[in-house]
């Protein structure tokens, strides 16, 4: 893999501004593959310069949609063909397990691009005619927002990218795309897709930076509209800036998600469904159910199920086939997941992990992990660990169990588990929580999703996304 030294800026490479440079490494053998620019106050400007002039001073903005369809044709053909290419890059620098990455890396981003594609073309330019009390008519029409500054995390750097990407795109807006330093790489691979697909100049520009950086361009005076996915605690720093400066912000942001399992679930069922639902991406996911539910009738039966299912994950190096459970991102992120299994074996019973995986002495790997006897107020209920650390709390009666579902700080995802799929919705329908599965959990394409509480504000994915990189604007018509 070639190192990088330049930025995408403005359909150009661009040298960096200052001689630092981030080092991406293997998440599963920690070695060094490649390095990449790391950007500096001074390449933001010039990047929301590109996007500023485009929005202002070019043909996106204005363009009918079905130019912007076409356009955006020619760059879901060009992702599509460096889908493989995307999937083992993602894989390499992240440790997401390449089956993995090869469905929502390469594949679901890929269907994301074509879903907003085919979505622009059925926009409707007339005007919202509307009667007037105070004149003739009153024209209402929905209009781009501008600049949008898209920061993206490491966990799935591209479905999140074209998440924002996009229905940004599709509403007529410009993009300052921020990649998290772990995972620049791919970022590299889009920019060559947008430009080999003739993306106007300054509609999509890159430019890899850290916090502080990323800070300054969510601050940056020529940004209209901010798009964040990461943690609680930034997104909390986020929407004080923006709140400061009235600028419009979607923050999709964590969450520890309940899995209910309800007294009449398939407890075979549940199992099967849990590495999507529990433990995807090797719990590096934000809506992974990783508090587990159990009633206390069936608490010792579901309990080793679990256990036996985390003992019995392939676990291994994130670019081969049979992986099913690869590294932390990082060692950094590795060393906070296992800071909190230490707190969890002062909390709890540690049935299954809890340590380094002994086939795997070089990379940033971590055992499945499954803790009993657990309260909802542990620390190891409470805060988003962000690895595969499960947490198996009892309940009694459904009323307990949604009352437990409830009793987070956070509200992204669920799952409620059951034999009678009706009986799940209506329990599901009592979670608090931006988005919930009924035996079973994967984000619909056509479908919102996002938090309440700390888990964020505003919707990703479906059409309303589009509607959130628009305003509307009513021009009076008095005679």
């Amino acid at each position: 893999m070639q190192s990088r030294d330049k930025f995408f800026i403005g359909n150009e490479w661009v040298s960096p501004s200052s001689t630092q440079t981030f080092e991406v490494v293997n998440a599963s053998t920690g070695e060094l593959v490649a390095t990449a620019p790391e950007g500096a106050n001074a390449d933001i400007d010039a990047a929301v310069s590109a996007a500023r002039t485009a929005f202002e001073y070019g043909e996106w903005a204005n363009s009918s949609p079905s130019d912007r369809a076409e356009i955006m044709e020619r760059f879901l053909a060009a992702l599509v063909k460096r889908g493989e290419e995307l999937a083992q890059t993602v894989s390499t620098q992240n440790g997401m397990p390449i089956g993995l990455s090869t469905a929502f890396e390469a594949e679901y981003s890929a269907g994301l691009l074509q879903y907003y594609t085919e979505g622009v073309k059925n926009i409707d330019t007339a005007l919202d005619i509307r009667p007037s009390q105070m004149g003739k008519e009153t024209q209402v029409k929905k209009v781009p927002f501008g600049v949008v500054a898209a920061i993206i995390p490491w966990n799935y750097p591209v479905t999140l990218a074209i998440s924002k990407i996009a229905p940004a795109m599709a509403a007529g807006c410009t993009l300052v795309i921020k990649p998290s330093p772990g995972t620049v790489l791919d970022s590299y691979i889009l920019a060559e897709a947008a430009l080999e697909a003739g993306v106007p100049a300054g509609v999509l520009n890159w430019v890899a930076a850290d916090r502080e950086v990323g800070a300054y361009l969510v601050s940056h005076p020529g940004v209209d509209k901010v798009a964040f996915t990461g943690s609680s605690a930034a997104g909390r720093l986020i929407a004080e800036t923006c709140g400061g400066l009235l600028r419009p912000v979607t923050l999709e942001l964590g969450g520890k998600s309940a899995a209910i399992v309800l007294e009449d679930a398939d407890i075979d069922a549940f199992i099967e469904g849990a590495p999507m639902a529990c433990l995807l991406n090797n719990g590096q996911t934000c809506f992974a159910g990783t508090r587990i539910l159990a009633p206390k009738s069936q608490y010792k039966q579901i309990s080793e199920a679990v256990a036996d299912l985390a003992s019995t994950m392939v676990i291994g190096d994130a670019l081969d086939p049979e992986t099913q459970m690869g590294p932390m991102a990082s060692k950094l992120h590795r060393d906070r997941v296992e800071a909190y299994i230490v707190t969890g074996k002062t909390e709890a019973k540690l049935i299954a992990g809890g340590g380094r995986p002994k086939n795997t002495p070089q990379g940033w790997f971590v055992e499945p992990t499954v803790f009993t006897d657990v309260a909802n107020d542990a620390v190891i209920s409470r805060e988003e660990i962000f690895g595969p650390v499960l947490s198996i709390i009892s309940y009694e009666g459904e009323d307990e169990a949604i009352s437990l579902a409830n009793d987070s700080e956070f509200g992204l995802g669920g799952s409620v588990w059951s034999a009678d799929s009706e009986h799940a919705l209506k329990v599901a329908n009592q979670v608090n929580c931006g988005t919930v599965g009924v035996n079973g959990y994967v984000p619909s394409i056509g479908a919102p999703f996002g938090g309440v509480k700390a888990s964020g504000i505003g919707r990703e994915l479906g059409p309303e996304a589009v509607d959130s990189y628009q305003s509307l604007k009513s021009t009076y018509i008095m005679s």
